[in-house]
């Protein structure tokens, strides 16, 4: 058996970022940049006014100064045309152009008017109220956050008048599920049947993560139905399978793989749930074997299968360990990490509160469904106390 963070290296030397392509920005959410966005323009592409009210020249903004209104105004998307002279102001509104590089804007609420003519305030702002052009980003400028784009990236983009961003390809994800004991979802299960959730488990978090999934039928027990079924996977960037890598009669996952041609990297790591977890690649495919016991699949999918896409969308992969605070004691773990079913309490100005579930069967998805955390118990690692700080990863 191998250590987590040894199995990690093993499987992100599986994959790459991959090639980029080109979409439009209405369909870039949640995707990873391939290459740097320029902005077109400047933003705001002239001097703008913050705020409704009175533009004048710099020389006028005196305590109270008396000025008059000239007629016409600045409004967004429409400029004032004409010229002022000294003592002279003109409406202006929010978003408009200013007249000119140097002047003030005074909130329309900061004056006094009567007729056409403004009083200023004895106490003036030191605010000028006005957008400098290119206060936000200059034309030219690049744009390539290491994340996936949100909607306030597209927002930024469209505002730098860039139409379509350059991507890493989403990656293909076949998953296969095996046994002769599972039936889908809406099928009535046999005296010895169960249903098949780790297909919809593991193709839900690669979706989530970015990943294009191709759900395959189950595939059996037999050498021949695991073959019909790997064929079906050709042309998939990741294969991911469940169940059948341990080494009972039944387990035929690596065996049929192998003849198949799997490189394997790994088998089994220093771990619970999850030990036996297999990978390799797999012609032109990496191949991530998971173990058949739901939450052991969900587990390894968390630590293995997430970097991994991760890392084929350009994204820095890994684990990002966090702390909280433990509520119980828990005992020693032993040779093998636990990696321990738990729920976060947030606490004001301190670290959140962590407690493990007391059932901690592997085959519990109700458990499962209601953690949001795991408690990572590392190798050997003693028992711990109420009140320790302790690592976690978030669900």
């Amino acid at each position: 058996m191998i250590p987590v963070q040894d199995a990690l290296e093993k499987v992100l030397a599986l994959v790459a970022p991959l090639e980029a392509e080109t979409v439009a920005l209405r369909d870039a959410l949640g995707r990873v940049m391939a290459a740097p966005a320029i902005a077109g323009l400047n933003q705001p592409p002239f001097s703008a006014s913050a705020m409704d009210g009175y533009w004048l020249a710099e020389a006028d903004h005196q305590p109270g100064a008396r000025l008059k209104v000239v007629e016409g105004e600045a409004a967004a998307g429409r400029s004032f045309g004409g010229t002022l002279a000294r003592g002279q102001a003109v409406r202006i509104f929010t978003g408009a152009p200013v007249p000119a590089d140097t002047g003030v804007v005074v909130l329309q609420e900061n004056v006094t008017r009567s007729g056409d003519t403004i009083t200023l305030p004895e106490t003036l702002e030191s605010n000028h109220n006005i957008r400098p052009l290119g206060q936000d980003f200059t034309k030219g400028e690049s744009f390539h956050p290491k994340r996936r784009l949100s909607a306030r990236d597209l927002g930024l983009l469209a505002a730098m008048n860039v139409p379509e961003v350059a991507v890493h390809r989403r990656p293909v994800v076949a998953i296969i599920a095996t046994g002769d004991e599972l039936v889908m979802p809406g099928e009535s299960p046999g005296p010895d049947q169960i249903l098949c959730s780790n297909n919809f488990l593991i193709g839900a978090m690669a979706e989530a993560a970015g990943a294009e999934v191709r759900m395959l039928p189950i595939a059996r027990d037999d050498a021949e139905s695991l073959r019909t079924v790997f064929a079906l996977a050709q042309g998939a960037d990741l294969v991911v399978t469940s169940g059948g890598a341990s080494v009972g009669e039944h387990d035929l996952v690596g065996t049929v793989a192998a003849e198949l041609g799997l490189e394997r990297a790994f088998w089994k790591i220093a771990m619970r749930p999850g030990k036996p977890l297999m990978a390799g690649r797999l012609g032109d495919a990496a191949m991530l074997g998971l173990p058949g016991n739901p939450v052991s699949a969900t587990v390894c999918g968390h630590l293995f299968l997430l970097p991994m896409l991760e890392r084929m969308q350009g994204l820095e992969a890994g684990h990002r360990l966090q702390q909280a605070v433990l509520t119980d004691p828990v005992g020693p773990t032993g040779p093998r990490t636990h990696y321990m079913r738990a729920k976060l309490t947030p606490q004001d100005g301190a670290l959140p509160a962590i407690t493990a579930f007391s059932n901690q069967d592997s085959a519990l998805l109700g458990v499962l469904s209601e953690a949001d955390a795991l408690l990572v118990r590392p190798l050997g690692d003693g028992p711990r106390a109420a009140g320790d700080i302790v690592g976690y990863l978030p669900l």
